[in-house]
């Protein structure tokens, strides 16, 4: 099992939106942590399966202020707080103040999620997805990075925000990795990149901005389209009633999923195991928010009806990936490199 980070590079592109999904739909046991130093969203959008709202006092606070001498991993659980759904969150911080409570353990705070998701012990392990909220330069969450499996930046399409993230995949690349050039060298995490738009153009974007960041040396690659459905994350956060399971937002990360588990199954792989072939994602360990059916479709491909707009047409080639080059890592799932935008 694994660390999964998420993050972002500035702005507001649905971290934790994007976060919450993929825990509530992971085909594993998971945990959600919320380690944003700015301060978490959970305890305000979410309630328990009391239908009382999370306690703001119990999770990563209270985990610091019993951890002074080290985290163990089974602790994690101790903070954790079921919400409606049966997804385990670790409620994060109220606000950027209380980050002083966690200085000198972001570091131990990593290691224990590494732990737990490599725990031989099935009734303790879990994959943990860790919302990081902002990576700016300054941000502690840096010191959980290096016990991360993988790490996926979360980004809207604009220009602006495009450009952004491709700087911080490099700067990412090359503080973890050193200044390695090629998917063949890196180690751990992997860099990917999340890409938040527009069903109608999303795969279109998606492969541009992928030749971009193969173009620019940055060590990361396109590795998710999150359809960009402010009704659905209304649904996801509580605000509003619906078929959320229907939603162009659940649609799409449930395919995430599978091409994450698809492409990184190795990585993604529960501990002593040695996963060989094509891997078929098991059943969840954790049930899904209200009206998320549970487990990813049958042979990683989209529900039935999931896709773009009548007469919307997807660039040529897509979905009939290269084979990559020898000593290459399929990094592109779902995704042509020779497709042009």
């Amino acid at each position: 099992m694994a660390l999964i980070a998420v993050a972002a590079d500035k702005g507001a592109p649905g971290v934790t939106t994007t976060a919450v999904a993929l825990a509530a739909l992971w085909p594993r046991r998971a945990l959600l942590a919320e380690i944003d130093p700015a301060g978490g969203d959970l305890v305000y959008r979410s309630v328990t399966e009391s239908g009382r709202p999370p306690d703001p006092s119990t999770g990563i606070l209270s985990l610091a202020a019993t951890a002074r001498r080290g985290i163990a991993a089974e602790q994690l659980w101790d903070h954790a707080q079921r919400i409606s759904g049966g997804l385990d969150v670790l409620i994060g911080l109220a606000n950027s103040d209380q980050a002083a409570g966690l200085t000198g353990q972001w570091a131990a705070l990593g290691r224990a999620f590494a732990e737990l998701a490599q725990s031989p012990h099935q009734e303790v392990a879990a994959d943990v997805l860790a919302d990081c909220g902002r990576l700016d330069a300054g941000s502690p969450t840096h010191a959980v990075l290096p016990h991360a499996s993988l790490l996926l930046l979360v980004t809207r399409a604009a220009p602006e925000q495009i450009a952004h993230v491709r700087d911080r995949a490099a700067a990412l690349h090359n503080k973890l990795h050193g200044p390695q050039r090629g998917a063949a060298q890196l180690g751990q995490p992997q860099i990917g990149v999340v890409l938040v738009a527009d069903p109608q153009r999303g795969e279109r974007v998606a492969t541009q901005v992928n030749e971009m960041l193969i173009a620019s040396g940055t060590g990361s690659r396109v590795v998710g389209l999150v359809a960009e459905d402010p009704v659905g994350a209304e649904q996801l956060a509580g605000r509003r009633r619906g078929r959320l399971d229907r939603s162009l937002l659940v649609r799409s990360v449930r395919r995430v999923v599978a091409d994450l588990h698809q492409v990184y199954r190795a990585e993604l792989a529960p501990s002593g195991s040695a996963p060989t072939g094509p891997q078929r994602v098991p059943p969840p360990a954790v049930h899904a928010p209200p009206g998320v059916p549970a487990g990813p479709p049958p042979g990683y491909g989209p529900p039935p009806g999931y896709g773009p707009p009548p007469g919307y047409a997807p660039p040529p080639g897509y979905d009939q990936p290269p084979a990559p080059a020898p000593g290459t890592r399929p990094w592109e799932p779902g995704l042509s490199r020779g497709a042009s935008g």
